[in-house]
């Protein structure tokens, strides 16, 4: 069975930062710098990326910080803010990599109701056979069982997978799996791998 190449969706095909959308919200950097640091943390988020539903995260975090109600809302109703755009050169390596026929899968930690809001507004995950996502299967990165679950779908283990992935965490348990890992830095670097396993070739 042909190698695939599984990659990672926030900080590797696309930017992803609270603050691009709640810079909007607070002018004061000391503030805002704060706020992110206690009330819509990425610690906090992450419950929605393990399959917490927003419903219930959020009126719970208002409870605790009534005064910041309207900006509680608004991470539910405006998550796709906080993505300012792809990676540069992320989205042309998915390209190439689709047009050498090669099988493409994602593997990301991202919130169910967030995942429906930000998929339909992305072309590129068409060139995706599957995407798997935390949100959705109740379990994330770096826990082995959402590494078994890409096995499973997509009828390749071990070396069989290419992975990169921004988090050096997720890159270890990939590897405790015997697959192909790329901790990812930026796109020229994981081209030099791609090219390396025989995946792309090099650009004259």
């Amino acid at each position: 069975m042909q190698k695939a190449v599984v990659f990672d969706v926030g900080r590797v095909l696309f930017q992803w930062q609270l603050g691009a959308l709640f810079s909007k919200l607070i002018d004061d950097r000391a503030e805002l710098d704060w706020f992110l640091a206690n009330v819509v943390t990425e610690e906090w988020h992450f419950e929605h990326d393990r399959g917490r539903a927003l419903a219930d995260m959020v009126p719970e975090r208002i409870a605790l910080y009534p005064q910041y109600e309207s900006h509680i809302r608004a991470y539910a109703t405006r998550f796709n803010e906080t993505v300012p755009g792809p990676v540069e050169g992320s989205h042309e390596l998915v390209e190439r990599l689709a047009g050498a026929g090669v099988p493409l899968f994602c593997l990301t930690n991202f919130g169910d109701e967030f995942w429906q809001m930000f998929r339909p507004t992305q072309p590129i995950f068409d060139h995706f056979e599957d995407i798997i996502v935390s949100g959705v299967e109740k379990v994330a990165k770096p826990e082995a069982r959402i590494y078994e679950i890409v096995e499973e779908r997509s009828g390749r283990a071990g070396a069989q997978l290419f992975f990169t992935d921004d988090n050096p965490a997720n890159i270890e348990a990939a590897r405790a799996r015997g697959w192909d890992a790329h901790l990812f830095t930026d796109a020229a670097t994981l081209e030099a791998a791609l090219v390396a396993a025989g995946f792309l070739q090099t650009e004259r």
